[in-house]
């Protein structure tokens, strides 16, 4: 796997995203923190909020940055996100007011929200072999995972030395070097997408859901992100309910809850170059999202029991199925868009993507954390277990089993009048255009 980072442009793209997650990691805790001293025991209130606005800031901005973003080089965007978050971070030490956190934290996820979709979008280009490219999906999920361990760890050490507000200068930090990191490296330019320059903003900012609407595989992958969202809302919501009042075990116990979590998905993450290689996408996705709705009736078994030690250990392999669930999901998605998606629509693809799955997770975290207080973490278990079971189903009878991928080629044999270059563009001297042949035809297509 770790082969494709002696490919420079991804290994710097690579390094920029671990360091830009390390800081993001320190910012979370630093803010819970912050906080705190702001608003005392208001402090989950201020916090729930700041993750409601960050999620809003995800759908709403993703979309409107995926119509500009090829009137941007994509190093300009990057760069600019890193610079954006890297100057929030460090006026986050001096707020004093509530509103303060709240204006700071939509900036700052407004920038992450230009960034990663860019991000996301540059990596295939970077990385044209399919191998190559699974292999460097499997790497950005294990950092995402890697991160959610790692950065408390980092934040609970520095902490015993320094204050909470200087973890706000180490995101900083994490910021610069991965701008600095994106300018080190030339990236592939984007080609305009068609109509660039007669198209409206907001047709271009809709642009990428309308393709999701209108391609079978990505309507699936609609349904397959919710399940997903009801599966990670359910862990990261309730994990603190299940350890301290369904089990009575110790706040240190929730860490080794999440972390089981994260080492399900990190196991997964790994073992998927190889199978993808002899799987199709559609089935291990297919199959993570039913493994899902089995997981959840395990839990719901779990959460029905009276008592006994077994539950604890229970509740460990449970978690670790969902994180091995959800990354059978999510690890292969970057594939499937590249597949559906022409190489001048991705930016707009993976926006819609980032803005359509956080729209889930929207959904879903006020639904896992109401019901588990009001109604108990039994009927959050069957609500979320429902949809996931209902998202699943209908993710298998809508994506096609011929699995269908975007070809572009050129032909320049061929006359302007001849009926298969209808819809396509002057290119040099040919004609350039796009269409679906089977994915397992896919090599010998090309």
């Amino acid at each position: 796997m770790l082969s494709v980072l002696r490919n420079r442009t991804y290994r710097h793209l690579f390094a920029a995203q671990v360091v830009a997650l390390v800081g993001t990691g320190l910012a979370t805790v630093a803010l819970g923190l912050l906080a705190y001293d702001i608003a005392g025991a208001d402090a989950g209130s201020v916090l729930g909020t700041a993750l409601a606005i960050k999620m809003v800031a995800y759908v709403a901005i993703a979309p409107a940055i995926g119509a500009v973003a090829h009137r941007l080089s994509r190093r300009t965007l990057m760069v600019g996100a890193d610079l954006t978050r890297a100057a929030v971070a460090l006026m986050l030490p001096f707020v004093d007011q509530v509103w303060q956190v709240y204006v700071l934290i939509f900036l700052l996820q407004a920038a992450s929200a230009a960034f990663t979709p860019t991000f996301q979008a540059v990596i295939p280009d970077a990385l044209p072999a399919e191998r190559d490219y699974t292999q460097a999906l499997s790497l950005s999920r294990l950092a995402y995972d890697l991160e959610s361990l790692f950065s408390p760890a980092l934040a609970a050490a520095l902490l015993s030395v320094i204050t909470y507000n200087w973890l706000f200068f180490g995101t900083v930090i994490g910021f610069i070097a991965s701008a600095t990191l994106v300018v080190s490296v030339a990236l592939p330019k984007q080609a305009a997408p068609p109509g660039a320059r007669t198209i409206g903003v907001y047709a271009r900012a809709t642009a990428g859901s309308r393709l999701f609407f209108a391609t079978p595989q990505l309507r699936a992958l609609l349904l397959l992100n919710l399940a997903v969202a009801a599966a990670s809302a359910m862990v990261t919501v309730n994990s603190v309910v299940y350890v301290r009042d369904h089990l009575g075990r110790s706040a240190a116990d929730v860490s080794l809850a999440l972390g089981a979590y994260g080492g399900g998905s990190m196991a997964v993450a790994l073992l998927l170059p190889r199978v993808l290689d002899k799987v199709a996408d559609r089935t291990v996705m297919l199959r993570g999202a039913l493994l899902l709705t089995v997981v959840f009736a395990a839990l719901g078994a779990l959460t029905t029991a009276g008592g006994g030690g077994w539950r604890w250990p229970a509740l460990l392999l449970t978690w670790a199925a969902f994180g091995a669930a959800c990354s059978m999901v999510l690890t292969p998605t970057g594939r499937l868009i590249r597949r559906c998606a022409p190489p001048e629509e991705r930016t707009s693809a993976f926006a819609a993507q980032f803005s359509l799955s956080h729209s889930c997770w929207l959904l879903t975290y006020p639904l896992a954390g109401w019901l588990g207080s009001m109604a108990g973490l039994q009927s959050a278990v069957i609500a979320l277990g429902a949809i996931t079971l209902a998202t699943g189903l209908l993710a298998v009878r809508m994506w096609p089993s011929k699995d269908l991928a975007v070809v572009e080629h050129e032909h320049t044999g061929l006359r302007q009048d001849h009926p298969h270059l209808v819809g396509a563009e002057r290119a040099g001297g040919g004609w350039r255009h796009s269409h679906y042949v089977p994915a397992d035809a896919l090599h010998a297509h090309r």
